[in-house]
């Protein structure tokens, strides 16, 4: 369930608070090799099943950019910052892979609203999200994402 703020000065209060955790999405073979196409990675890791099968993990696995590009999708279903007349994102700090992502695996984001501050006409905030396996007790990422919403005229 999302976390609504109806506007963003009222992320100020809600430093420290779990903000909840988004839907589950499925790491297929095609959405792997979908992000190998994109960025030139075509390690085979990632996109030979036949090797891989022998490899360290027993399977290909995501990129881990793959995994971290996915918190843009995760960060709407987390929050949602109303009365802004834009959101930007403004960066990530502190990002780690801690686990793979083998092929066929499901994950979601979780957030925690870390920081906020305001800068330059906007609330800047800080969100940690962790990136869960399904299944598993290690994340696949972890990042703090930083997003700055500007309010609304009025």
């Amino acid at each position: 369930m999302t976390t609504v703020f109806n506007s963003p000065h009222e992320l100020k209060d809600a430093v420290g608070q779990n903000l909840g955790a988004s839907e589950w999405v499925s790491i297929e073979q095609d959405r792997i090799n979908g992000f190998a196409d994109a960025t030139d990675d075509h390690q085979w890791i990632h996109v030979d099943p036949a090797q891989a099968k022998d490899g360290p993990f027993g399977d290909t696995i995501a990129h881990g950019y793959l995994t971290l590009s996915l918190v843009n999708r995760f960060l709407p279903e987390i929050l949602d910052v109303q009365g802004i007349s834009m959101g930007v994102n403004y960066g990530c700090d502190k990002v780690r892979f801690p686990s793979p992502v083998k092929v066929n695996s499901r994950v979601r984001g979780v957030g925690e609203l870390i920081a906020v501050e305001e800068v330059k006409g906007a609330i800047q905030s800080t969100v940690r999200v962790t990136v869960e396996i399904e299944g598993s007790d290690r994340p696949a990422c972890v990042v703090d994402t930083i997003s700055r919403y500007f309010p609304a005229a009025g």
